[in-house]
């Protein structure tokens, strides 16, 4: 293995001058306090809320009078023991909390008892519309009794019962009496059995067969054989009238089976194309599928394949194959021309700038290429920064920090949704903190949005202000969109590691964007998404959720792990951040079936979306965090001279 790497000379590089704006306002800076005493009266009640009329819980509750969460406290105490006769306080409750996290949980409580009492008229009185099947089912039937004509009711139940599972048995009533009415068509229960095939409960198929008519039942027993075979696509024998509805079905099961068994998948496809009546529209998809399979799998087949698919729908996934193909091969030439050939739309793309201005340097066509380079670097941006490298020209962060005043901030804070967001979040509630920062921030306008952003990151609650810059659309406060968060946790550790304080930095920034709670759906937990086998080789010992929850728990195994991976790949920080997110096996084995690449090429052939993605984030943020005006940038000048592979 041959690497062609400089030496970075990091130390001290997150005295950044992008954060020398915050530290001149701090000034201006608003700090929410909380009354600790208060929390603790708080959370004493909480446990006491089945006992509301004690005089302990009283008392405790009249001295949280003006506190922020007291509100739950009614809400804890209006969920307890539910009667007919609470029907009354219930109702000003949530008129006055209506929409907020507050609502939600007491209304669906509430609505489900009512439900069980046969109470139809409350039911109705109380009811908004949801996404609770079993709530909207029970409206539904509520209101036919009291008299709504079935045709404004019925017709809206197909789109109930027209979905790829099971739906709740407080529902069976209602579709008995829509089937009954004539709205049970066969197409309808077609519509079901494609939804529960593709996608949906495959145990629901022998049920929605059964309601086919008998000469179409084998269509739905053949559905569900595909289903779990794709492979019996391979036997035309299967299709034997080769319908429109065997049709849909053949090209559900080989858009399947290309990812098991590309070489079979597309022999069977050549002998189906002259049998079948495919549209245009319906080869082009499965030229696009066969083209995404085939060039994950590095098949020899793929740059046909890819050829093969339509410009005008080529999508991102598949634009950024056949880039990958085109790379790889290092054909220059071959790429100014395909990419000048793709449409309009794509021109915009900064990564078709960057790798269409590459070429044109590569081709002799010198001039344009650089003056496109000069364009690019430009933006704040991995493509901007290595278009910057290439120009030999220092980086530009388009910096333009937020003005605002306190006053305004002062006004938005004043929501008593903003009371309780910050408080749940000063309690380390965050789940419930967050619930209540997004129904606040619905209310306000995109300016205020800022404002609540700003005020966010000056009281550390970093994720709050980085996601709300990114809904509302502002990008170009950099301090804002990139705290430096746990900075003394993160710098201690990674210089006890010997590691680049700004690539750990970055890493978490990435990972986590600073939420010290996040999980993902894999399982990785905290502010550097550590799994939990991995956190327990690291610590040699048991963790616990909780443990890697906690930010400096995190931060030192983050850090310890990064290391180990850097003394891995030999001190090549791109091999080792594609391995923290995808594992050290994987990125061997990219290696081992890779020729030497250019690094810039390599990070763009990685074959994982998510890792690809990820790789380029962390060098961009990496780049952002250790920026020094007017200094060319040392990570983006390494990638561009160095080469990976075998």
């Amino acid at each position: 293995m041959k690497f062609i790497v400089k030496k970075l000379a990091w130390q001290g590089v997150l005295v950044s001058c992008l954060l020398s704006s915050a530290v001149a306002q701090a000034s201006e800076q608003l700090k929410i306090s909380t009354d600790r005493e208060q929390q603790k009266l708080f959370i004493k009640a909480e446990k006491l809320t089945s006992k509301s009329s004690s005089p302990q819980y009283k008392k405790l509750y009249n001295q949280l009078h003006y506190y922020p969460l007291q509100p739950y406290l009614d809400q804890r105490r209006l969920l307890n023991n539910m009667r007919l006769s609470d029907a009354k306080a219930i109702d000003d409750f949530l008129n006055k909390y209506e929409g907020s996290p507050l609502d939600w949980s007491l209304r669906k409580r509430w609505l489900q008892y009512l439900a069980k009492k046969q109470q139809g008229a409350l039911f109705l009185q109380f009811f908004k519309p949801t996404s609770n099947a079993e709530l909207t089912c029970q409206n539904y039937k509520f209101s036919l009794a009291a008299g709504t004509p079935e045709k404004d009711i019925l017709p809206k139940v197909t789109k109930l019962w027209l979905v790829g599972k099971s739906q709740d048995d407080a529902c069976d009533p209602l579709f008995e009496r829509w089937q009954a009415a004539g709205y049970r068509t066969d197409d309808i229960v077609w519509q079901r059995i494609a939804l529960a095939a593709d996608g949906g409960k495959h145990t629901l198929l022998p049920y929605l067969t059964g309601l086919l008519p008998k000469q179409e039942q084998y269509l739905g027993k053949l559905w569900h054989k595909v289903r779990r075979d794709p492979s019996l696509v391979t036997r035309l024998k299967n299709f034997p009238k080769k319908s429109a509805k065997e049709q849909q079905i053949y090209l559900y099961g080989i858009k399947r089976f290309i990812w098991k068994d590309q070489n079979r998948a597309i022999n069977a496809y050549q002998k189906a194309l002259p049998l079948f009546n495919f549209s245009e529209a319906q080869q082009q998809q499965v030229i696009q599928k066969f083209a995404l399979a085939l060039a994950s799998k590095n098949h020899e087949a793929a740059s046909e394949w890819l050829a093969l698919v339509d410009p005008q729908r080529l999508d991102d996934k598949l634009f950024q194959w056949q880039l990958t193909d085109l790379l790889k091969q290092q054909d220059w030439q071959r790429v100014v021309e395909v990419l000048k050939q793709l449409p309009k739309s794509h021109h915009s793309n900064l990564q078709w700038q960057y790798w269409y201005a590459r070429a044109l340097i590569e081709t002799e066509q010198t001039a344009q290429g650089h003056t496109m380079m000069n364009s690019l670097a430009q933006q704040r941006h991995y493509y901007g920064f290595l278009a910057a490298s290439h120009a030999k020209a220092s980086v530009n962060l388009q910096n333009k920090p937020l003005a605002i005043t306190k006053e305004e901030k002062l006004k938005v804070i004043n929501y008593p949704a903003a009371k309780r967001a910050f408080e749940f979040f000063h309690l380390k509630r965050y789940h419930q903190a967050r619930r209540e920062w997004n129904f606040w921030l619905a209310k306000l306008t995109d300016r205020e949005k800022l404002v609540a952003a700003k005020v966010a990151n000056e009281n550390q609650w970093f994720d709050r202000a980085i996601f709300t810059l990114s809904r509302v659309g502002y990008m170009d406060d950099v301090a804002l969109r990139f705290p430096k968060a746990f900075g003394e946790e993160i710098s201690e550790q990674a210089l006890k590691q010997k590691i680049n304080p700004a690539w750990a930095q970055a890493i978490t920034r990435r990972e986590s964007s600073f939420m010290s709670d996040a999980q993902s759906s894999v399982g990785a937990r905290g502010l550097m998404q550590l799994m939990p086998g991995t956190a327990k080789q690291l610590k040699r010992g048991s963790v616990s959720r909780k443990y890697l929850f906690n930010a400096e728990n995190n931060i030192k195994l983050g850090t310890k792990y990064l290391r180990i991976l850097l003394e891995q790949n030999k001190g090549n920080h791109i091999l080792a951040t594609a391995a923290y997110n995808a594992g050290p096996y994987r990125v061997k084995r990219w290696l081992a079936n890779s020729e030497p690449l250019p690094a810039d090429i390599w990070i763009e052939a990685i074959p994982f979306h998510e890792t690809r993605n990820y790789v380029k984030s962390v060098l961009a943020y990496q780049e952002i965090y250790q920026h020094k005006p007017g200094q060319i940038s040392l990570i983006f000048d390494e990638v561009i001279n160095m080469s990976i592979g075998d």
